[in-house]
This record gives C-alpha cells, structure tokens and sequence, in this order.
C-alpha cells in the first residue's frame, strides 16, 4: 500500500508544479520541495518499521551490530545524497549535484573502512589455519 502513497503524492506534486510553472514559478519550485520532503518522510517512516529486520539478521548470522549499522548508514546516505542530486539537477543545478554525489562517494568510502579492517583481519584469520 505505501508504494501507491509514494506514487500518488509524487504524482500529485508533479501536476501541481506543472500547472503553477506557468503562473508562478516560485509557487512551483515550493511545491516540488514540499512534495520531496513528504516522499522522503513517508520512505523513512517505512524504513523504520523495517530496521526490526536486520537486528534479527545480527543476532541470527552473528555479524558485529556495529558493521550492519555502517552499512545501513552508508546505504542511507547513498539514497540522500542521490535523492538531493536529483533535486538539484530539477532546479538546474548539475555541476552542484555532481559535486554532491563526490562527497558522498567520499563519505561512504571514509564509512566503509572498518569494514574493510574487519574483512581483512578475517582473510588473516583464515590464512592462519591454513
């Protein structure tokens, strides 16, 4: 059901930017800003009902808590950071939104180290036994 919500208010921002572009295009630009940030509460509000999920995958597969929650964070800011590019380049912005999506690039890699620690104490682990 909440995909149809999605679709409906995506749906509904866009005539309604489409019909005030002509008139007022201020108007317009509030309106496609105001139905972004109601798609995006509505996208978290269905995330968070879905977080009960990977606790389960922690506790089931004994993956560190921590590395599951770097992961969601670099998944998250991924998901913003390309939502806000696709903003920008709507207002015309496209040199701004791609140096948003280089700092994001930038933040997941900075993000995903302990990761990267953690796979490579792993492969050591494992060379030890052979």
């Amino acid at each position: 059901m909440g995909i149809f919500q999605l679709i409906g208010i995506a749906l509904i921002t866009a005539v309604a930017a489409l019909v005030l572009k002509s008139t007022k295009p201020e108007l317009a630009l509030a309106v496609t800003i105001a139905g972004s940030v109601i798609l995006l509460l509505f996208a978290f509000e269905i995330l968070r009902g879905s977080l009960t999920i990977f606790q389960r995958i922690t506790e089931v597969t004994g993956i560190q808590s921590s590395l599951v929650k770097i992961l969601l964070k670099m998944v998250g800011i991924g998901y913003l950071v390309e939502f806000s590019s696709g903003i920008l380049s709507d207002f015309g912005q496209n040199a701004l939104a791609d140096k948003l999506v280089f700092c994001g690039k930038i933040i997941i890699l900075v993000l995903a180290v302990p990761i990267i620690e953690s796979l490579l104490t792993l492969i050591l682990k494992l060379l030890e036994l052979v």
